[in-house]
């Protein structure tokens, strides 16, 4: 049985304050956290209904009422386990690198890195008003692609500002993405998933992209940021 001082640290880690005083986050449900003892990440404490068979002491068997205590989903999935939070690595100066720009959704970010992994696009910088990416609801949405994309945070107009690679960026009004020239090597931003991407952000960018609308009374307003990152990632990808 969990202690009432255990319950209360645990659910402290769904918010982003706690997550950086103790470097700690939480994920939830047995394959995603069987992706993530796979990988580089270490872990803390594993809290499980099943067993896991790890040869640590690191595994406590509770039961499903403990399990709903200290779970963020409504229906819990059999285990909820503490890794530390890895350190942040040197911002990447060469290959393809995806940039978003005020993403505020955690299941918006979760689909994105998991949309990284199936392009291969190893690193994603993010603007420090951008959601955390240990978010629980983050974590939960990546399905385990969170170990194998490089997610850092930083000051957006310092970091295009100085980067020597060419940076593109999504815009309602940008030039038709299938017609343009596109590299293997750069920058793609993405926006703010109300505001797009910010006038700030918008004077470091060199080239405006869009993808068109083909419907024939056009009256969509704009596609969701983890749609239209999808279908941008497979165009630069394609060519």
């Amino acid at each position: 049985m969990l202690s009432k001082n255990q319950i209360k640290s645990l659910t402290g880690l769904k918010q982003k304050k706690y997550r950086q005083q103790h470097g700690l986050f939480v994920a939830e449900g047995v394959k995603t956290i069987q992706e993530l003892l796979s990988s580089n990440l270490i872990l803390q404490q594993l809290y499980t209904t099943v067993t896991f068979h790890l040869d640590t002491n690191l595994e406590t068997l509770i039961s499903e009422s403990d399990l709903k205590k200290i779970s963020s989903l409504k229906t819990p999935n059999q285990a909820l386990a503490v890794f530390n939070i890895p350190e942040m690595e040197i911002l990447p100066e060469s290959g393809f690198i995806l940039v978003l720009d005020d993403v505020r959704d955690p299941g918006n970010l979760g689909t994105i890195i998991r949309l990284c992994d199936w392009f291969g696009i190893e690193n994603i910088i993010c603007s420090e008003q951008t959601v955390d990416c240990y978010n629980p609801k983050v974590i939960q949405a990546t399905m385990g692609s969170i170990t194998r994309v490089h997610v850092s945070y930083t000051d957006l107009k310092t970091y295009l500002s100085t980067t020597k690679l060419p940076v593109y960026g999504a815009f309602m009004d940008g030039d038709n993405v299938y017609t343009e020239t596109l590299v293997s090597e750069g920058v793609l931003v993405m926006g703010n998933e109300a505001n797009g991407i910010s006038e700030a952000i918008e004077k470091h960018i060199k080239k405006r992209v869009s993808i068109p609308r083909f419907g024939a009374v056009q009256a969509t307003e704009s596609l969701n940021v983890a749609t239209a990152t999808a279908i941008l990632l497979s165009e630069f990808k394609r060519r």
